[in-house]
């Protein structure tokens, strides 16, 4: 018989002396270490300690703390003791924790001291410094969990109006940990480090991979570059993941990357975010030995939609790659060109949430007849591989034009001057939207505001190309370290203003 609770994807996974997780802070020192006997040890304290304090099964308990091995070991014990885990992103406002609290009935916060003035005052709260506190030492057998009880609730990042639940369910998310069978030889016995916060689903399903399949988690309390470079370095790890911008930043450290030796590096994954093929160039340079990964996924629909393509065609640059076997994806208001299909996608996977928590309009506006609507535009090319081209709702139009910011971030992106890029729209009178971009130059080089729109007329269309230009030392993150483009369109509008206030 299968696991019934998502928490036993650890129970077989690795012999009890291997390392489990090697925790460190955000400048890549050894903080903590744990063992695969140790760490299940502990789970089993937890979820006998959680159930003693009157908790019942399917009752919410929040995590609201930074990133630690103990994080981890507790999003274990909840689902172990068939509880609910609520992985909260502690950098949201105060007001908009609380609506987290309430919406998802948190019956107990697991808080850090730097987050317990978030929630202390809503709900019961243990630090987690105190952890010890809820230990109950002893065996444990997780509970058995119908495969469509809830084993967590995430919230999207909420950049417009308040965040919304997404329930994740104990079958789901077993059939999503073991769907990448050919990714064990890459992780069992090998290291992968993570530094994403692990309330977001990048971080958090890429460590539930990895115990799943017998790795050891590297795990960054924070993240800095020269952290990451150095944990990489010194524990010799095998497997990356993270987004673009958290690698873009590693890339300007080129101090600390003159000094490292990256050639330990075999797997490196990236998502969240899209990228630009010169951007996986730069990747292979920074890890020369690593063979390199664009992953996709949603929270709603389940993390790894995209693989190798069943007939064995290479994958080409930039691809997410082919539909997983189980996965079913469609392209709605679809036209097709030279370069292939393109649509929204829409997605059925086992992994696929029942409905917002508490947003039956939401539910109603995403959910269709069993799809998800992902709001995601992609390409499909001729050998069934699919391309990110941007966000639905990103996109804006410039003289009855529809603009994909992505699409120029792409073509700005291959300029050799170009580190990183960000295109947003400002408004106008005439054209009703203009594209203007925020430009992180690469270390060392000094690009002109005018030659870079002289190269998107060039291998463009006329109407996408960015009509200003800012350069600037990084681009602001929002707390899921995606570019923040809410605040950027806001500077966009000011910047743009003043500059043509100065033109006239």
């Amino acid at each position: 018989m299968g696991p019934k609770n998502l928490a036993d994807i650890l129970d077989r996974a690795a012999p009890d002396d291997r390392p489990l997780i090697v925790e460190l802070s955000p400048e890549g020192d050894e903080q903590r270490r744990l063992t695969y006997g140790e760490g299940r040890r502990r789970i089993a304290a937890l979820a006998r300690g959680l159930l003693k304090r009157g908790l019942r099964r399917g009752d919410a308990v929040a995590i609201v703390a930074a990133n630690s091995a103990d994080y981890l070991l507790l999003y274990m014990a909840t689902m172990a003791a068939g509880l609910v885990s609520v992985c909260v992103n502690h950098k949201l406002p105060r007001e908009t924790v609380a609506h987290i609290m309430t919406d998802s009935a948190v019956r107990l916060a697991i808080a850090d001291a730097g987050r317990a003035p978030l929630v202390a005052e809503l709900v019961p709260t243990v630090a987690i410094e105190q952890l010890d506190t809820l230990l109950d030492p002893g065996p444990f057998d997780a509970v058995a969990m119908e495969p469509r009880e809830v084993a967590m609730v995430l919230y999207t990042s909420g950049s417009t109006g308040l965040p919304k639940g997404v329930p994740l369910s104990h079958g789901g998310y077993l059939w999503a940990t073991g769907t990448t069978p050919e990714q064990r030889p890459g992780i069992e016995g090998k290291k992968a480090i993570i530094a994403a916060p692990l309330f977001h689903m990048n971080g958090l399903f890429s460590a539930k991979l990895v115990m799943g399949f017998g790795g050891t988690i590297v795990l960054m309390t924070g993240f800095t570059g020269r952290g990451y470079i150095r944990a990489i370095d010194r524990l010799r790890v095998d497997m990356v993941t993270s987004v673009p911008t958290m690698l873009a930043l590693v890339m300007r450290e080129t101090e600390e990357l003159a000094k490292a030796d990256l050639s330990c590096v075999t797997t490196a994954v990236t998502g969240s975010a899209p990228s630009t093929a010169e951007f996986f160039a730069q990747m292979h340079r920074l890890f020369p030995n690593a063979e390199t990964a664009n992953s996709w996924g949603t929270t709603e629909s389940g993390p790894i939609a995209f693989g190798p393509h069943p007939a064995g065609v290479p994958k080409p640059l930039g691809a997410l790659g082919y539909p997983r076997h189980g996965i079913e994806v469609r392209l709605v208001d679809s036209r097709e060109d030279d370069h292939g299909t393109q649509g929204v996608l829409h997605i059925r996977t086992p992994a696929l949430m029942t409905g917002y928590l508490n947003r039956e309009a939401d539910t109603r506006k995403r959910l269709l007849d069993g799809w998800y609507d992902t709001g995601d535009v992609m390409r499909r090319d001729k050998d069934g591989f699919y391309f990110f081209v941007g966000r639905a709702d990103d996109m804006f139009q410039c003289g009855g034009e529809n603009v994909y910011p992505g699409e120029v971030e792409k073509l700005l992106g291959q300029h050799p001057d170009v580190a990183q890029v960000c295109v947003v729209p400002v408004a106008d009178e005439i054209k009703y939207q203009l594209p203007v971009a925020f430009v992180v130059p690469k270390p060392g080089s000094t690009p002109d505001a005018d030659a870079l729109r002289r190269f998107a007329l060039d291998n463009g269309p006329a109407y996408a190309h960015p009509r200003a230009v800012w350069f600037v030392p990084e681009l602001p993150l929002a707390g899921t370290n995606k570019i923040d483009r809410k605040a950027l369109v806001e500077r966009a509008a000011a910047a743009y203003s003043r500059d043509a206030a100065h033109r006239v």
